[in-house]
């Protein structure tokens, strides 16, 4: 898979935990336990991955940085 591609579709996924985290923070709304229930074993696995995508796109920092080097 293109890494541009697999960028963009793990950015979509920590913008939408942002704004849960978001939502969590401002009203106490946990959107995703209120679509798949309280720490049901989806719910999990949908923490799961944002969090594995944020912890890949810390790889990007690294990716910006050598380009900016490289000019």
């Amino acid at each position: 898979m293109n890494t541009k591609i697999l960028d963009n579709i793990l950015l979509a996924l920590i913008i939408i935990g942002a704004v849960n985290w978001g939502l969590i923070g401002f009203f106490r709304f946990d959107l995703v336990a209120f679509l798949f229930g309280d720490m049901s074993w989806l719910s999990r696995v949908i923490y799961a991955i944002i969090g594995i995508s944020g912890l890949y796109m810390i790889s990007v920092f690294g990716r910006i940085r050598s380009r900016r080097d490289d000019l």
